[in-house]
C-alpha cells in the first residue's frame, strides 16, 4: 500500500507540472475549487457514494412502482422472506428500445436549443439578463464566456409540449410516467458515459490544462471531476448544461406528466398536486430566469465536473427532486383548505427570502457595493485573494441585509421552500420527506464546504467576515 501511495504521489507530482501547476502555485491556490490530496474519509465516502447512490434512487423508485410509496414494506418483506431482492429486481420494467428513443430525442432536442438558438428573451423580457454572459474567474484565471438561454429553452420545450397535449396528440402527456423506470436506466448510461468521456477527456485533451486537479487516486478523481470547465468547442460548457438542461427543464415537464396521470386514474387532479407543482415550477422558473447569475454559484465557481455532477444531474435530480409528484399519483391527497393555505405560504415566504437574499447579493455585485439594501448602502469588508497566474484580485463580501442575518441565508429561504412540497404530501409516509432530509444534509455540507474554500481563498480577511456575520444559516442557531 505504501509503495502504491508513492506511485500516485509520484504520477500526481508529474501530471500537475505537465499541467503547469507548480507546488507553489498548489499551496497559493490552496483548497480554492475541489481537493488536491484526498484522506481516508473522503475517499470512503466517495466509494460509498458510487456505490449505493445509484441503488438508493432505484430503492426509491422501484418503492413507488411496487409498494405504492412505502419504504418499510418491502424492508418488512427482505426481513421476513416474502421477498428477496432478487424478486424486486425481476418484478421491476427493464430498460426498453422506446424509452432509449424517448430519452435519446429528448437529449438531442436540449442539445440543439442551448447550441443553436441565440437568447432573444433578454431583447424583449424586462430585467431579464441573457444572451452572451461572463462567468468567475476560475482558479487558473481564466473568465468563460456563456450562451444564457435557458429561460427560452423552457419556454419553447413546454409550448411544444402543450401544443402536443391539446392540438397535436403526438404522445400521451403521460409518456415519462409510463417509462418512468426505463427512462431510469436511460439516464444512468448518460450520466456514467458523460461522467466517464469528462474523466479521460481531462487527461488526453483538457480545455485549460492550468484548471485542472489530479489527486493521484482514481475514484475521487473520477467521481469529484478533474476539469474545471469542461467544454467542446468554444460554447458546450459540460456544467451549465449538464446543471441546468436536460434534468431542471425536465422537472417541470416531469411533474405534468405526474399530474396528467393522477387525471387519468382518478378523474381529476387533487389540489397537492396542483400545490407542488406550481411551488416547484416557481423554483424552476426563477433558477431559469437568474441563470446568468448562477455563474457566480458553487457548482460553476468550484467544483470540478466529474461523476458528482454528470450522473447527479442526469439521474439523481429528476428522479429523486420529483418524488413528491410521484407518490401523490399512487397516494392522492386533497388538502383541506387552511392546510393548502399554510403549506401555499411556506413555500412563498421561503422563495421571497431565497429570492431576495440572492438578488441582494446579484445587486452588490453588479454595482460594486454602489446600490442600497433595506434603504440604506450596503457595508461590507474588503478581500483579496491571488489566482493561479500570481494576479492579485479584490473582492467584497456583504454584511448588510439578509446577508448580515446569516452567511447563507439563501439557504434558509430554499430549506423553506423544500419543506412546502414535502408537506403538500400529508404524513402517510416517509418517503415524500426524503427530499427535505437529503437538503439540509446538502446545504449543510456545502455551506461548510464553501465556507472551508473561502476560508483558504481570502485567509484572514474571511475571518473578519465571519466575526461580523457569526451565523451560517439559522439565526443564533446555526
Amino acid at each position: 500500500m505504501a509503495a502504491s501511495q508513492s506511485s500516485g504521489t509520484t504520477k500526481r507530482r508529474n501530471k500537475n507540472v505537465s499541467n503547469g501547476v507548480s507546488g507553489s502555485e498548489k499551496e497559493r491556490l490552496g483548497q480554492w475549487g475541489r481537493a488536491w490530496e484526498v484522506d481516508w474519509f473522503s475517499l470512503i465516502s466517495v466509494i460509498l457514494l458510487l456505490c449505493f447512490a445509484p441503488f438508493i434512487v432505484f430503492c426509491f423508485v422501484m418503492a413507488c412502482d411496487q409498494y405504492d410509496c412505502s419504504v418499510t414494506e418491502p424492508v418488512a418483506d427482505l426481513y421476513t422472506g416474502k421477498s428477496s431482492l432478487t424478486d424486486i429486481w425481476n418484478r421491476a420494467p427493464s430498460f426498453t428500445w422506446t424509452a432509449a428513443k424517448i430519452y435519446a430525442i429528448w437529449v438531442t432536442f436540449q442539445i440543439v436549443l442551448y447550441m443553436c438558438l441565440p437568447d432573444l428573451c433578454h431583447k424583449f423580457l424586462p430585467g431579464y439578463v441573457g444572451g452572451v454572459q461572463e462567468g468567475a474567474r476560475t482558479p487558473a484565471g481564466t473568465v468563460n464566456n456563456y450562451e444564457i438561454n435557458g429561460l427560452q429553452c423552457w419556454i419553447v420545450t413546454h409550448a411544444l409540449w402543450f401544443a402536443n397535449a391539446y392540438y397535436f396528440k403526438w404522445f400521451s402527456p403521460t409518456i415519462i410516467f409510463d417509462n418512468w423506470i426505463p427512462l431510469l436506466w436511460c439516464a444512468n448510461i448518460l450520466g456514467y458515459s458523460v461522467s466517464t468521456f469528462a474523466f479521460i477527456k481531462a487527461y488526453l485533451f483538457p480545455t485549460n490544462a492550468k484548471d485542472c486537479k489530479f489527486t493521484g487516486n482514481f475514484f475521487y478523481n473520477y467521481m469529484m471531476g478533474v476539469e474545471f470547465n469542461p467544454r467542446i468547442g468554444s460554447w458546450f460548457d459540460f456544467k451549465l448544461f449538464f446543471n441546468g438542461r436536460p434534468g431542471i427543464i425536465a422537472w417541470t415537464l416531469i411533474n405534468l406528466s405526474y399530474a396528467a396521470k393522477q387525471q387519468e386514474l382518478y378523474g381529476q387532479v387533487t389540489n397537492s398536486m396542483i400545490l407542488v407543482n406550481v411551488l416547484q415550477g416557481i423554483y424552476v422558473l426563477d433558477f431559469f430566469w437568474n441563470e446568468a447569475w448562477y455563474l457566480k454559484t458553487i457548482d460553476i465557481c468550484h467544483d470540478h465536473f466529474g461523476w458528482y455532477l454528470g450522473w447527479g444531474d442526469c439521474v439523481w435530480l429528476p428522479f429523486l427532486y420529483t418524488l413528491q409528484g410521484l407518490y401523490l399519483v399512487y397516494n392522492p391527497v386533497q388538502l383541506s383548505t387552511a392546510n393548502l393555505v399554510g403549506v401555499l405560504l411556506l413555500g412563498l415566504v421561503g422563495y421571497y427570502i431565497f429570492r431576495m437574499t440572492n438578488h441582494q447579493k446579484d445587486l452588490f455585485r453588479r454595482t460594486d457595493g454602489n446600490c442600497k439594501i433595506w434603504g440604506r448602502k450596503p457595508a461590507y469588508i474588503e478581500c483579496s485573494y491571488n489566482s493561479a497566474d500570481g494576479t492579485k484580485h479584490q473582492s467584497k463580501l456583504m454584511i448588510s441585509g439578509f446577508w448580515g442575518v446569516a452567511r447563507h441565508f439563501n439557504y434558509t429561504g430554499d430549506l423553506m421552500g423544500s419543506l412546502s412540497y414535502c408537506l403538500a404530501c400529508g404524513f402517510d409516509h416517509l418517503l415524500p420527506y426524503f427530499y427535505i432530509i437529503y437538503m439540509t444534509i446538502l446545504l449543510v455540507h456545502r455551506c461548510i464546504r464553501d465556507e472551508h474554500r473561502c476560508s483558504s481563498k481570502y485567509g484572514t480577511d474571511w475571518k473578519r467576515y465571519t466575526d461580523a456575520v457569526p451565523c451560517r444559516i439559522l439565526p443564533a442557531i446555526f
